[in-house]
């Protein structure tokens, strides 16, 4: 569905991207926000989704959505923290499905919020280990996967966090950098053996994270209410723009972090 620009409420207008119908995709995170954003915009353009997250029961709620609309979709229970709960869900796609076309690595946490000094090394390490070390997991089954039938699109999210810095955040600000910086290398790495590697760089969307990030719904939107846009971002908003990175139109994009933010970082 297509984000009307003003309220970012979907419209009726069916967003066809042709080249992902009957391509399988994986989508970590996937049981709220943009995860779950994501995995039904791919269910409705006809493709094979793997819903990938630790609460298995919200992903079984969308997978049944999606086989609802008449697509395919495998909920599974993942802990993106452990190496091979990540291989085991990579490995299951490839065996339910008959191969990985593509992934959307969007788990993730914001972590302790606090002054630099204060933070301890196992703050810092648990937000390294869910926001990078699980990105690059998920990106190196997810390669190996894809190499022997051609190539694929994976897509990564970062934060707007990855391109300038926030106070309070330090662990949250470098796992973002950290995010871009896997994704850039890989994408050097690969393109030749046709894999595309992007990241989106969301900035304050309606999710239960940025909620609790800013202190609730409210003040989320109190504080985004002198923002360029107005308003804070909906998940569907940053869907739209996964999509067109995974699918074919987006050929040529290689190794960027494409902003989705209502204009914040340009101000």
């Amino acid at each position: 569905m297509l984000p009307d620009t003003k309220t970012g409420q979907t419209t009726d207008q069916d967003v066809k991207y042709a080249y992902l119908t009957g391509k399988t995709y994986l989508v970590t995170g996937a049981s709220s926000g943009i995860g779950a954003a994501t995995a039904l915009a791919l269910g409705r353009a006809g493709a094979n989704v793997v819903l990938a997250a630790r609460k298995i029961e919200a992903c079984e709620a969308l997978a049944t959505q999606i086989q609802a609309h008449g697509g395919q979709a495998l909920a599974l229970p993942v802990d993106v923290t452990a190496e091979e709960a990540v291989r085991g869900a990579v490995e299951t796609a490839v065996s339910h499905f008959g191969r990985l076309d593509g992934a959307f690595n969007n788990a993730g946490m914001l972590g302790a919020a606090k002054p630099f000094h204060e933070l301890t090394t196992a703050e810092m390490e648990a937000v390294w280990r869910t926001n990078v070390l699980a990105v690059f997991w998920c990106m190196k089954y997810e390669i190996a996967a894809m190499l022997p039938s051609g190539g694929g699109a994976i897509v990564n999210n970062a934060s707007i966090a990855a391109l300038v810095g926030f106070p309070r955040i330090a662990p949250y600000n470098t796992s973002k950098h950290g995010v871009l910086g896997l994704t850039r290398t890989a994408a050097l790495e690969y393109f030749r053996q046709g894999i595309r590697i992007n990241a989106v760089c969301p900035g304050p969307i309606e999710t239960a994270m940025a909620e609790a990030a800013f202190g609730g719904a409210d003040a989320l939107q109190s504080w985004m209410a002198d923002s360029p846009a107005g308003r804070a971002g909906r998940p569907e908003e940053v869907a739209t723009s996964v999509l067109f990175l995974l699918s074919n139109a987006a050929s040529y994009i290689n190794g960027q972090g494409i902003v989705v933010d209502g204009g914040i970082s340009v101000q």
